[in-house]
């Protein structure tokens, strides 16, 4: 959780929450609480969730509380729409939404279930001594040499078997290199709590946004009908995916762009929905997403 550009007030919240919260969430298993005096809900499950922390607090489990009306900063981050909200986090992420759990068999139960798959208890040092590694294969795949970068991600994934970033850029490198079947299998066979996590669900838009990926001489003839047609948006939408697909992403943006301009609203908002995927698959931290952000802006708001 970023610091820049927040107020006094915010830093120390969320430096509050990074003591309270993140750092113990590195090797244990913190069940995370929103709840407020006036919530008659809250009160009631909070007997639950001590029990059920207390009995496997030996296991790797701790509770945490955060009160929404005194860190309304933390809760906004998460967006919690109502209360209680209860999640389940680790290694400062969170990896199953508990609020569902009422009872203390049914937070067991899931609690369990999430012992199985993660690595509860184990140093977060092996993580950053691949860091090295995982930017090498970002770079590599970046580059455009998918197989080079699969192989570089499949070495760190044998490393820290654990590791999500390790995982979705394996799955993305099997994608760049025509493997999606292969990045299929990958996707389906990690645990269930995994697929929330930011790593996972980049690789998920990678793989969804390739089956859009056009057959030989099939670009060709969509680049004619969108230059017979500049007013058909479906034919530049589909143009769009399968250069997405191709990898020019430069290329697909312009044509989103194009349409949004045009009819921001168009098909449901068929083109913004198309762009924002682009942009979760490139990464949202990337500089490429945030200049082509700003132009999306300046279209929808300026």
């Amino acid at each position: 959780m970023a610091t820049a550009g927040l107020t006094v007030e915010e830093q120390k919240a969320v430096e509050e929450f990074q003591q309270a919260v993140v750092t113990p969430s590195m090797e244990k298993l913190v069940i995370l609480d929103f709840w407020a005096e006036w919530c008659g809900p809250c009160k009631a499950l909070t007997p639950v969730l001590e029990k059920v922390a207390a009995q496997y607090a030996d296991k790797g489990v701790i509770l945490a509380k955060i009160n929404v009306d005194e860190q309304k900063f933390i809760a906004a981050q998460f967006q919690v729409q109502s209360i209680p909200t209860v999640y389940a986090m680790f290694q400062g992420k969170p990896v199953a939404d508990l609020t569902s759990a009422r009872t203390e068999s049914q937070l067991s139960a899931m609690l369990d279930q999430l012992l199985e798959k993660l690595p509860v208890g184990a140093s977060a040092a092996p993580q950053q001594d691949i860091a090295p590694l995982l930017a090498m294969g970002e770079e590599v795949l970046a580059e455009g040499d998918g197989e080079r970068a699969a192989g570089i991600f499949t070495q760190i994934a044998e490393m820290a078997p654990d590791n999500v970033e390790a995982m979705g850029g394996l799955i993305r490198a099997l994608v760049a290199a025509g493997h999606l079947e292969q990045a299929e299998a990958a996707l389906a066979g990690l645990p269930e709590p995994l697929h929330s996590d930011p790593a996972i669900e980049r690789a998920k838009a990678t793989i969804e946004l390739a089956k859009d990926r056009p057959a030989d001489g099939a670009l060709e003839a969509m680049q004619a009908a969108v230059a017979a047609d500049g007013k058909d948006h479906q034919a530049r939408l589909d143009l769009a995916s399968a250069l997405i697909a191709s990898g020019d992403h430069d290329g697909a943006a312009d044509h989103l762009l194009q349409i949004i301009a045009a009819d921001k609203d168009w098909n449901d908002g068929a083109a913004r929905a198309k762009l924002l995927s682009l942009f979760e698959m490139v990464g949202l931290e990337d500089e490429w997403v945030s200049t082509t952000r700003r132009k999306l802006s300046a279209l929808l708001f300026g």
